[in-house]
């Protein structure tokens, strides 16, 4: 995990609308990946954040004062497809990049450091209400996986 991209524990809580208590249980628990650094402090890469605000449906907000916390809530409304859709197929990440050109859309989406890149409707991308910087998913759906190296001799 790229180091530019660490936060630490309070900051993460905070865009993920939780406690920070709440937050290191998760932690403790194996629920959130984190990174220790030299004085055993946990630090949280943004594609984590991101991965863990996908599940929740939920767009990244600082917590607002006398509102409960973001897990004892119900999910937003129309999200969830992460209880449809196997996770293994799914590029969690966040939307650097849209280009509509007519009827098309090009989407570029920041998936930990590499991008990925869709061409859809605009209609498409105007009812899912993509904006830069929200997190979305790439959903991969492949019949073939092909593997390439570059044509060099061994030693």
């Amino acid at each position: 995990m790229p180091n530019m991209d660490l936060m630490g524990v309070r900051e993460a809580a905070r865009r993920l609308g939780v406690s920070y208590p709440t937050l290191k249980q998760w932690i403790y628990r194996g629920k959130v990946r984190t990174v220790k650094t030299v004085g055993g402090h946990h630090r949280i890469a943004q594609p984590e954040i991101d991965r863990l605000l996908f599940q929740d449906g939920r767009r990244a907000q600082a917590p607002r004062r006398n509102q409960p916390s973001a897990l004892k809530s119900k999910p937003v409304s129309g999200t969830g497809l992460q209880e449809f859709i196997s996770g293994r197929n799914q590029l969690v990440g966040r939307i650097v990049g849209l280009k509509t050109v007519g009827l098309l859309t090009k989407v570029s989406l920041d998936v930990g450091g590499q991008t990925v890149t869709a061409v859809i409707t605009s209609d498409a991308c105007r009812d899912l209400k993509l904006a830069v910087g929200e997190t979305a998913a790439a959903l991969i759906k492949a019949t073939e996986v092909m593997i390439i190296r570059p044509n060099w001799k061994a030693p």
